[in-house]
């Protein structure tokens, strides 16, 4: 998936995120990672916040930040590619931490004007975002309101809100307190999109919150081109997605990677209620396999059934736009010669 316009709110970020680091100690902030690393994603109850002070806070938000937001705005491309026209007037970002997800909204519709607003459990987390958005170039992300909120059972969204946004979150949460916060996403929001790592744990989070959405009458959006039951296999498979992120200094001090990049896992779903969705093309479900002379693409299809498409030079035009075809993007591209 390629978008350029996003580059700008990206740079802004990593911009931020380097000053706030900034004379904290190197080694402090890498053992920080560390132990959140350990902790920190499914085996939290709802009452205890991973996130206990600055340090621990600071040390996430320069860690996780730009891999959330890239996944993040992976998700709202496939979105915006399938919708071009509509735009959300507000958005929730729930569990949204220090605002990664709320950049990447930014991103998505940067001339937009927009009440945004964030919940989280974590008080140093909502202290720390705030204090980031006070530096960004987005007027909604500088005007955003930051609020304290169990996540959970007792969680209480705006009616009509245009779009909520839940990132990384569902797998801290137990599965009552789960299926709540989707619960009450569909209730209140026009459009709900769901972001989890992308492991087979997530995917099937994923896959749990997606049915709920459909259940509760969601069409959706990305990444299916139907919102049929999922054709894979509970066990055999998962669906996820790569986004490519680039490595800060302390990204590499705590992985001990010398390349300046990495890719984020994660799976995904967007969904509507109430507007027209049109007709969707198949999308590439894996990392698309270059050979000689031809290109295997895995696709999941509109008739929501996954099958391999095998495009050779016989193609021609085709072929070419196979080859330049990524994982996650719509096949074929719209510009394709039929």
């Amino acid at each position: 998936m390629h978008a350029p316009e996003y580059a700008p709110t990206g740079e802004n970020l990593r911009a931020a995120l380097a000053d706030l680091l900034d004379g904290l100690p190197p080694k402090q902030a890498a053992q920080a990672v560390e132990r959140l690393i350990a902790n920190y994603r499914g085996r939290t109850p709802t009452d205890a916040p991973v996130l206990r002070d600055r340090s621990d806070v600071v040390a996430y938000a320069a860690y996780r930040m730009p891999a959330t937001f890239e996944a993040v705005r992976s998700a709202l491309e496939a979105f915006r590619d399938r919708l071009p026209e509509w735009e959300p007037a507000s958005h929730v970002d729930v569990g949204g931490g220090t605002g990664a997800a709320s950049w990447a909204v930014a991103a998505a519709w940067p001339s937009g004007e927009r009440r945004t607003t964030v919940l989280d459990w974590a008080e140093p987390a909502l202290q720390l975002g705030a204090e980031l958005a006070r530096g960004a170039s987005s007027t909604a992300l500088r005007a955003a309101h930051w609020r304290r909120q169990a996540i959970g059972g007792g969680l209480a969204i705006p009616d009509d809100t245009d779009l909520v946004t839940v990132s990384y979150v569902l797998g801290e949460l137990t599965e009552t307190d789960r299926n709540a916060v989707v619960d009450e996403a569909a209730r209140a929001a026009r459009t709900v999109v769901l972001i989890e790592p992308g492991t087979p744990d997530g995917y099937l989070r994923i896959r749990q919150a997606r049915d709920r959405l459909i259940a509760a009458g969601f069409q959706i959006v990305a990444p299916c081109p139907h919102s049929a039951e999922c054709p894979i296999e509970v066990g055999a498979d998962w669906c996820h997605f790569s986004a490519r992120v680039s490595r800060s200094s302390l990204h590499r001090q705590v992985k001990g990677g010398s390349l300046p990049y990495e890719d984020e896992k994660f799976s995904y779903v967007a969904a509507v209620r109430g507007l027209d969705v049109p007709a969707a093309p198949a999308r590439v479900v894996r990392k698309p396999q270059i050979r000689k002379g031809q290109v295997l693409l895995d696709l999941c299809t509109p008739s929501d059934a996954l099958t391999r498409e095998t495009v050779t030079k016989r193609h021609g035009p085709l072929y070419r736009a196979a080859r330049d075809t990524d994982w996650g993007d719509e096949w074929p591209p719209k510009d394709a010669d039929d």
